[in-house]
C-alpha cells in the first residue's frame, strides 16, 4: 500500500455476494409490504429506517472508515435488488448516494471524515434542487445567507425526493452575497424546515418527492459547499439511480408474471394446452420479458463501471485520464437510458398478454409497475438523450455535463 492509499484509501470493491447478503433479508421485508404500501399510499419510512439500521447508506464509504468499500458498480447492482423489492425506496435514497459520491470526490480532511462518520452511523441525506413556478432556466431563487457564524437558508423547492425521510437535506441554493451556486447541506429536523407530502403522480407514489420549505434554517459554517467542485459525473450518477430502479422494476414484473403463470387455472378453449404455465404462446411471452429485463439490467451495470473508473481517476493525478473517465461515464449512461428506458416500458406492459382480464383488478397492482416505469422514464427526457449521444456519434460534440430546467422566454 503506497502513502497516498494510506493517506486517502478509496473504495475499489468487494466480493459482491457477501455484500448482498447482508441486506436481502431486508429486501425480502421490504418486499412483502410493498403492494400494501402502494394501495394505501404509505411511505417507506420503516424500510428505510431498517436500511439505516444495516449500514447501508454506508456501502461506498471505505472500509477504512467503517464502510462496505462497495464499488459504484456494486452499489447500483445493490439497488437493482431492492427495487425489485419496491421501486420507490431506491429513487428515494437517490440524493443520499449523490450527496455521499460527492464526499468520496471530495478532498481528503477532516471535513469529509466527518461526513463518512455520519453516513457509518446512518445518517440519511435527501435532496432539493427543483424550483418550479415563474423561475427562468438557471434562476435559484433559494438563497443562503451569512449569519454571524452560521448561514441562513430561505426558499422552496419541490420534488424533493427521499427528504422527507431524511436527517439532512442536499439543497441547491445560491449565496445573497456573492451570487455563487452552492450546496447546502442542512439538518432536516430543526425550525425553520418544512417538508410536505405532496407528489401526486400516479407512478412512483411514495418515494417522498414533495415540497421544501425553509425559513432562516440554520445551515452550519461548513456545510455551504461551493457548487464548481461537484463531483463531475454527477448528472450520469442521478442517471444511473433511475436505471438501476428500472432494471428491478423490470425483475420485479418478470417475477410477478411468472408467478400468476404459474399459479393460473383459467385457460381458453382456443389456447395451446389445459395449464397456463404449459402454453408455449404464454411461455414465449414470460420468455421475452426475461430477455428484456436481462438487458436491461445488463446495460445498467455496463454504464455503471466509467463512473467507478471516473471516481478512481479523480485521485490519479491525471486530467486527462479523468476527462475520459467522466466523458464516458456521461455518454453510457445516456446511452443505456435510451434502451432501458424502452426495454422496461415493453416489459411492463407485456406481462399482461400472460394473463388475463382478473389480472388487471386493483388488488394485484400489476399495473404499478408500468406506472413506475413511466414516472420514471420521464425524468432527464430521453429524446434529447438521444439527440446528444448521436452529436457525439456524429460530431464528436461532447455532452452536457450539467444541466438546468426553467420556463423558456416569453414569446
Amino acid at each position: 500500500m503506497t502513502e497516498h492509499q494510506v493517506i486517502n484509501p478509496l473504495s475499489t470493491g468487494v466480493d459482491y455476494e457477501p455484500l448482498a447478503e447482508r441486506f436481502r433479508p431486508i429486501f425480502q421485508r421490504i418486499a412483502e409490504g410493498a403492494v400494501q404500501r402502494e394501495q394505501q399510499r404509505e411511505l417507506p419510512y420503516e424500510p428505510i429506517r431498517w436500511l439505516k439500521e444495516a449500514g447501508f447508506g454506508a456501502v461506498r464509504v471505505p472500509v477504512a472508515y467503517g464502510g462496505a468499500g462497495a464499488s459504484v458498480p456494486q452499489l447500483f447492482q445493490l439497488l437493482i435488488e431492492l427495487a425489485e423489492a419496491d421501486a420507490n425506496v431506491p429513487q428515494a435514497l437517490r440524493g443520499h448516494f449523490a450527496f455521499a459520491e460527492d464526499r468520496l470526490n471530495a478532498t481528503p480532511g477532516p471535513g469529509r471524515d466527518l461526513w463518512f462518520k455520519r453516513f457509518v452511523e446512518g445518517d440519511i441525506v435527501g435532496c432539493a434542487w427543483t424550483e418550479i413556478g415563474a423561475v427562468e432556466i438557471g434562476q435559484v431563487l433559494t438563497k443562503v445567507s451569512p449569519d454571524g457564524e452560521h448561514w441562513r437558508l430561505d426558499g422552496e423547492k419541490f420534488y424533493s425526493t427521499g427528504s422527507i425521510f431524511s436527517d439532512w437535506i442536499d439543497v441547491y441554493a445560491q449565496r445573497s452575497d456573492t451570487g455563487d451556486n452552492v450546496i447546502a447541506a442542512v439538518r432536516t429536523r430543526q425550525p425553520g424546515v418544512e417538508q410536505s407530502d405532496d407528489w401526486d403522480g400516479f407512478g412512483q407514489r411514495t418515494t417522498g418527492s414533495g415540497t421544501a420549505r425553509f425559513t432562516q434554517a440554520r445551515v452550519e459554517a461548513g456545510n455551504v459547499i461551493d457548487f464548481a467542485t461537484r463531483f463531475k459525473y454527477q448528472t450520469a450518477f442521478y442517471q444511473l439511480v433511475l436505471l438501476a430502479t428500472l432494471a428491478g422494476i423490470g425483475r420485479a414484473a418478470l417475477r410477478d408474471v411468472a408467478h400468476e403463470v404459474r399459479q393460473r387455472q383459467r385457460v381458453y378453449s382456443h389456447g395451446n394446452a389445459p395449464q397456463a404455465s404449459a402454453d408455449a404462446q404464454v411461455q414465449q411471452v414470460v420468455g421475452e420479458i426475461a430477455a428484456l429485463v436481462y438487458v436491461a439490467e445488463a446495460a445498467t451495470l455496463r454504464a455503471a463501471r466509467p463512473a467507478q473508473r471516473a471516481y478512481l481517476a479523480r485521485f490519479a493525478g491525471d486530467p486527462e485520464q479523468e476527462q475520459a473517465a467522466n466523458l464516458a461515464a456521461e455518454l453510457e449512461s445516456a446511452t443505456a437510458q435510451i434502451a432501458v428506458t424502452e426495454l422496461i416500458q415493453r416489459a411492463t406492459s407485456e406481462l399482461f398478454n400472460a394473463l388475463g382480464a382478473s389480472d388487471v383488478r386493483r388488488g394485484k397492482a400489476l399495473d404499478r409497475h408500468w406506472r413506475n416505469a413511466r414516472t420514471v422514464s420521464s425524468h432527464n427526457p430521453a429524446i434529447y438523450k438521444a439527440r446528444i449521444v448521436g452529436d457525439w456519434q456524429i460530431n464528436g460534440n461532447e455532452p452536457p455535463f450539467a444541466w438546468k430546467v426553467g420556463n423558456g422566454p416569453k414569446s
